[in-house]
This record gives C-alpha cells, structure tokens and sequence, in this order.
C-alpha cells in the first residue's frame, strides 16, 4: 500500500515540476521535488498520506494568499 501511494504522491510531484518550469515559479518547484522524494523515507502510509496532503496544498496556498 505504502508502495502505491508513494507513487501517488510522486506522480503529483512530476506534474508540479512540470509546472513550475511553465510558469517558472519556486513553490511549484520545491514541492515537486519533495513529494518525490520524501516517500523513500517514510513507510507509514497514513504518515505518507497527511504529509503528502500538505505538502501539495503548500504552493496552491500560497497562490491564493492564504499562507
């Protein structure tokens, strides 16, 4: 299970780098680049989970000027 959401969570990544490299923004980029790799180290898929949603909510936060 920790496997598939893994790859969930990087799959997201990918888009978000792609992206960031559009609209050339930092957020998207980072981001991106730690919901890839973050899920290498972490083998609790709830852990996974939470922190994979609020990664990804980081940047679309960010844009709406909540954060």
């Amino acid at each position: 299970m920790s496997l598939f959401v893994g790859l969930l969570f990087g799959a997201i990544g990918g888009v978000y780098l792609a992206y960031a490299r559009r609209v050339h923004s930092a957020d998207f980029l980072i981001c991106g680049v730690v919901l890839i790799v973050y899920p290498y180290f972490l083998s609790n898929v709830i852990a996974i989970v939470i922190i994979g949603a609020v990664i990804a909510m980081i940047p679309i936060a960010r844009r709406q000027g909540w954060i």
